[in-house]
Parts: structure tokens; sequence; C-alpha cells
């Protein structure tokens, strides 16, 4: 027995996401079955969904930013029962006995974790997985995350990426009250590192290339803002930031900001996947004890903690809903940056997609 889905699937990389039904595996003992309502729109999808990362299979159901209900569960399950507000971010499972994975760091597993879609399903059924684009989703009770109810339920979803994402590396360099963080962008990743860095207690600086983002920065929770072309500017933040969270998602040159780092300050790349722009000089590195550094999104305990805090600072992402027959125009909105700062998928809509 498999149960029947319908979802929004793209069939190669130069297709539009249309209506696609398939099948996922009927409940096991272990597993939780969820009813999708809210899935949100990752600029990774958009990655995957073009190829552009050049591992996409197809058809491919993106989203991994998911939110919903349950449904009902295997027998085995002890942490979730019918009815209960849950949510599936980046993976759905892993090796469980590696060292990372041991340390509750599955994001880093040595065997491969299990991506919510675009992957194969390799300590489970090895089928294809496919992603939160759908109405229903089973996935293994580790990977099933608790979504605190008082939080406005639409907007949660982003949590699941841009939200862990941004608190992993904000926790593991140990930014609390009195520390000094920047940011660098302000996209889905950069509004919500400044939201936590904020609710953490740091004094938040948005680095930005773009003048007349100061007051959506001031709202988000940063305290200042750094117009990174401005060497005055720039200067007068020298020797400053114990952390410093780069949001942006495409080659850039990062020497302007490692001079900003105090003491063993560390940058921390969430945004880029793939090679640096231009060389990188160790000069500041050295004299600083300053380290560049890259993060990947959470693992499933932290991931719990991440929504626990955002439930007690009452912290979501902005968010524009949108119904799943436009997900092909918010794709174009993405690639021109037109949006604040996530998109949202209302999964009702799939009821009436053609």
């Amino acid at each position: 027995m498999s149960i029947k889905v319908r979802g929004y699937a793209a069939q190669s990389d130069s297709s539009p996401l249309a209506p696609f039904e398939f099948e996922r595996r009927e409940v096991r003992s272990n597993d939780v079955e969820i009813d999708i309502e809210y899935c949100g729109v990752c600029h990774s999808d958009l990655h995957q969904a073009k190829n552009d990362w050049g591992w996409s299979h197809y058809p491919m159901v993106p989203g991994h930013e998911i939110v919903g209900r349950v449904r009902r569960v295997g027998a085995g399950v002890s942490k979730f029962k019918a009815g209960d507000l849950v949510g599936v971010g980046c993976m759905v499972d892993s090796c469980q006995h590696c060292h990372p994975c041991e340390q509750g760091l599955e994001q880093y597993c040595e065997n491969g974790n299990v991506q919510t879609y675009n992957d194969t399903d390799r300590f489970g059924d090895n089928l294809p997985t496919y992603g939160g684009y759908s109405d229903t989703i089973v996935v293994t009770e580790k990977f099933v995350v608790r979504v605190p109810e008082n939080l406005d339920t639409q907007a949660v979803a982003p949590l699941l990426c841009a939200g862990i994402t941004t608190y992993s590396p904000l926790k593991h360099w140990n930014v609390q009250k009195g520390s000094k963080v920047a940011v660098v962008g302000l996209g889905g990743l950069g509004h919500m590192a400044l939201k936590l860095a904020h609710a953490m207690g740091a004094e938040t600086t948005l680095f930005t290339r773009s003048a007349g983002k100061e007051a959506d920065a001031l709202s988000l929770g940063a305290d200042k803002v750094v117009l990174s072309t401005d060497e005055a500017q720039m200067q007068a933040v020298a020797n400053y930031f114990d952390v410093i969270i780069d949001t942006v998602p495409y080659s850039h040159d990062l020497n302007p900001y490692i001079n900003t780092l105090a003491l063993d300050g560390a940058l921390v790349l969430v945004g880029l996947v793939g090679d640096l722009e231009s060389t990188l000089s160790t000069v500041p590195l050295i004299l600083g004890r300053r380290s560049v550094a890259g993060s990947l999104i959470g693992g499933i305990a932290e991931t719990q903690e991440m929504l626990d805090f955002c439930g007690a600072h009452n912290i979501v992402p902005e968010v524009e809903m949108i119904d799943i027959q436009h997900i092909n125009q918010a794709y174009e909105r993405l690639l021109k940056s037109d949006v604040k700062y996530r998109f949202v998928i209302d999964m009702k809509s799939l009821k009436q997609a053609g």
C-alpha cells in the first residue's frame, strides 16, 4: 500500500512547475504522516528546480520549509499524536551512528543526510524524496519537530530553513547579551539573522551595499546600518564585531568585512554555495586570530530549540502568502529579490489546482 499525493513538480530544468500526482510510502512504525498546511519557498528551491548546482533529479517536488498537522502516526511513535502542529525542515533522515549524528548534528552526517527532496532515502526505502509543495508528507518521527501553537502558523514555515540556518551559527559562536553581531545582506536569511541576534541580546548591525534599507533593518532589530561601499563607515567599525553572519548567496569579496572583526572574531558564510570570487588575504586573519567559517542549517534538537526560542520571543519571518498556482511567478520574483522577505505557499490552494 502507498499514499496517493498531489503536488507541484518540475519535470526538467527548463519546465515550469506544474501539477503532479505521485505516491508516498505507507506509514511505518516510526513514521508520522502530516497534512501540509504551509510550505516556504527557499532560494535553493529555485536553484535545484533549474539545476543550477548540477545535481538535480526529475521529476522534482521542491519544498523543505513544511508546517502542518499530524494526520496519523505509526504504532511505535511516542512524541506526536494526530492533530499536533509540526514542522519538517531540510532533511528527513541520516545514518544515526556517525560521530556528528551521535552529537545531534545530523546536518553534518558523514554518510550524507537524506534531503527532504531531490534525494534518495538511502536509510529507508531507497525511493526518491519529494518535498513540501504537496498535500501530504510521511517522515520518520526523529526528523519531525513541534511548532509552538502561539506563533502565527502561516508565517512559521521559513523558520525551518532560514531560521535555523542563522540561529545555529549564532549559538555556535556564543552570541549573547552584549555580543556585537553584523549581518551581511537583507534577504530571507539576513532578516532572520537580525531578528534572532536582537532577541539574543546582541548589538546588531546590518551591512548593505544599498542605501535606503535603514528603516527596514531597524524595524527588524538592527541597532545600526553600515554601507559597506562607504570607506569611512567601514573604518568606523574596524576591529569591532564578534561575529558576522554573511547571508549573500553569490560570490563576493570578503576582505573588507574581515577587517571589521574583533580579536578572535568569525565571519560565517551561510548563503554562498560555491567558490569565492577573489583571493582571501590571510594578513588580517593572522593579525587578529580571526576566522572565516561556514555553517549549515542545524540538527533536529537545535531546530526544536530554535522553534521554542521563537515561540518564547514571538519571532516569525516576514512573509508574503501565495497560492501554489503562482509558484512560477514567485520564482521569477525571487530572481529579482522582489519579496520581503520570504514567500509561503498556502497549500489549501492545491485543492483548486488544475
